[in-house]
């Protein structure tokens, strides 16, 4: 089984973060691709996220229909802050032996990876497929990691990626640019502009109908 895991905010879901989950699973030929929204994500002020609960729904109601696409309320379980090591070490340790874990990260959040707790380790942990934009074709291990643990990845042509010592890759996989932000939707919504076609509708109208980032 090969089962990939998407993390975020997801405040709210749009269809930046469906597409591109929905390229990223046939390029690797996932079964699975699991959306894990963050409760208290370190690098945010929790006051200004959406409650965990109305992120739970409208990811839920966004994934409906899509039999390859899951939620897991797994950051929400924990207490304090929500760090990316401790949710790959729980699906490692509590699913199927033979699983192939692909950890799925935008390129804007990989470049900020060495800001992650414990990320030499979480990198050796598993695979990682990063989401790429047009322009960032030629990146690399050793333009965003230090020297020394970014040579412990050696590029494979075979897989088109690059292999860490324990086994695990690094990929860089360009996906469907589409210019979209959670930031700009809240935005839109506060100001009463219109966000059709930007998320699914069932999203759309459950940010309206619960009154979401009108304050």
């Amino acid at each position: 089984m090969k089962w990939g895991l998407l993390g975020g905010t997801f405040d709210p879901i749009h269809f930046g973060h469906l597409r591109g989950a929905e390229e990223i699973m046939e390029m690797f030929g996932l079964n699975r691709i699991i959306f894990v929204p963050s409760s208290r994500p370190p690098h945010k002020l929790e006051a200004n996220i959406t409650s965990f609960y109305h992120r739970e729904q409208m990811i839920k109601l966004a994934i409906e229909g899509n039999v390859n696409f899951s939620f897991s309320n797994v950051e929400n379980q924990r207490a304090g802050k929500s760090y990316s090591v401790e949710t790959v070490e729980y699906f490692l340790n509590n699913y199927i032996e033979d699983m192939e874990l692909y950890f799925i990260v935008g390129q804007d959040a990989f470049q900020a990876i060495t800001t992650w707790k414990n990320w030499e380790k979480l990198l050796l942990m598993c695979n990682f497929a990063v989401m790429t934009r047009p322009g960032y074709d030629e990146l690399k291990p050793d333009k965003i990691l230090p020297p020394d643990f970014a040579a412990r990845f050696i590029h494979n042509e075979k897989i088109d990626g690059f292999r860490g010592p324990e086994g695990y890759a690094i990929y860089f996989r360009r996906v469907s640019f589409l210019d979209i932000s959670s930031s700009r939707i809240r935005a839109m919504v506060k100001d009463n502009k219109s966000v059709r076609y930007l998320l699914p509708d069932a999203v759309r109208q459950y940010i309206f109908k619960n009154g979401l980032y009108k304050a």
